[in-house]
């Protein structure tokens, strides 16, 4: 297991209600799966993580590689579509 941050823009913030949150984990799917667990009341908070680009040290993560092992601690950014751009 290893230490991930989530880090969470724009909406994906305002969905969260965090900036920054940490939970431990395997793979990034793990993550964000325990991320959508931690808030299994709003169902409002796992469809705008299942819409946002993953960004890991600056990199696109594309989600057919979630399920990935993780190498070490990691901060993934979570990016909400925005409109416009």
């Amino acid at each position: 297991m290893h230490r991930v941050t989530l880090r969470y823009w724009a909406g994906a913030r305002a969905a969260a209600g965090v900036e920054t949150e940490q939970v431990e984990a395997s793979s990034l799917a793990d993550a964000l799966a325990a991320a959508k667990a931690a808030r299994a009341d709003d169902p409002g908070f796992a469809r705008v993580v299942d819409v946002c680009s993953l960004l890991s040290s600056g990199r696109a993560v594309h989600r057919s590689r979630l399920g990935e092992p993780l190498a070490g601690d990691t901060e993934v950014e979570l990016l909400p579509p925005f409109a416009g751009g």
